[in-house]
């Protein structure tokens, strides 16, 4: 069987909408709309990290696109000991700012313990007043070097005290950790557009308002483009209330669309 559902698009959407089964179908709208705001989560924490390197990529031999990429955002960067680190970028979007369709509101704190390609270095993005085209959100995101091996550079990404709220009021918490390893662009550190990530292992529960929880564990190594909004290939494991299965996002295309199918086989193709 096979069943075609929008979920839900952070970029261009109001509102969760689901496509509705039958009464016998093991896959219920609640459980369906904590899948939808994992993926959603998930993909923001990877936008506001990417804001981070992106903000935080000071090299004057780098691209122009790379140091002013046509945002509408204010940067202003302190170094509060005096000291050329720890440095913190406020990236303030003000009330408002619209690019690519993508509406961002209130205030980014990025604080660097040091250059993010040096072993050791964190990277700490926090969230004030914020939200991505109404969608609240709160807590913390830990990006911290922890590469042994000079060519394959590697981060953890933490999040802490998640919480994210949707248009319609409903609340999900969330946290997790996951390990980033970077598989192109080593040779041009302060070069972004060529980086490709893999994100072979990790785990990230959400809870909803009611007390459910949805643990999204990976599966099958995750491949994230720095020129991609999306997670463009890879598997993650979903279980928790009625779910047990799996989202497959694809053939590596820098698309938004992703299919989950549960243990009995049946298959839904989802797009963000």
């Amino acid at each position: 069987m096979k069943k075609t559902a929008i979920l839900l698009s952070v970029m261009f959407a109001s509102a969760f909408i689901y496509v509705s089964c039958s009464s016998d179908e093991v896959v219920n709208q609640a459980d369906t709309t904590a899948v939808s705001a994992s993926v959603v989560i998930d993909a923001i924490n990877e936008m506001d990290v990417k804001t981070g390197l992106t903000v935080s990529n000071t090299n004057p031999a780098a691209k122009p696109s790379e140091t002013s990429p046509g945002t509408c955002y204010n940067v202003a960067v302190t170094t509060p000991n005096g000291t050329p680190y720890p440095k913190v970028f406020t990236v303030d979007y003000g009330t408002g700012c619209t690019v690519n369709q993508i509406t961002r509101k209130g205030k980014l704190k990025i604080t660097l313990s040091g250059p993010v390609i040096t072993t050791g270095s964190k990277m700490t993005v926090e969230r004030i007043d914020y939200s991505i085209n109404g969608f609240k959100l709160e807590g913390t995101i830990e990006y911290t070097n922890t590469t042994t091996v000079a060519t394959v550079p590697q981060w953890s990404r933490k999040v802490t005290n998640g919480k994210f709220t949707d248009l319609l009021g409903r609340v999900f918490t969330n946290s997790g950790i996951h390990t980033i390893k970077q598989t192109a662009g080593v040779d041009t550190p302060y070069v972004l557009e060529d980086n490709i990530y893999e994100m072979p292992e990790g785990t990230h529960t959400v809870t909803t308002e009611k007390g459910g929880a949805l643990t999204l564990t990976v599966q099958e190594t995750l491949i994230k483009k720095y020129s991609c909004e999306y997670i463009s290939k890879g598997k993650l494991k979903i279980q928790g209330g009625y779910l047990n299965g799996v989202i497959d996002y694809g053939n590596n295309d820098c698309d938004a669309k992703y299919t989950y199918t549960h243990e009995d086989g049946a298959t839904y193709t989802l797009a963000m």
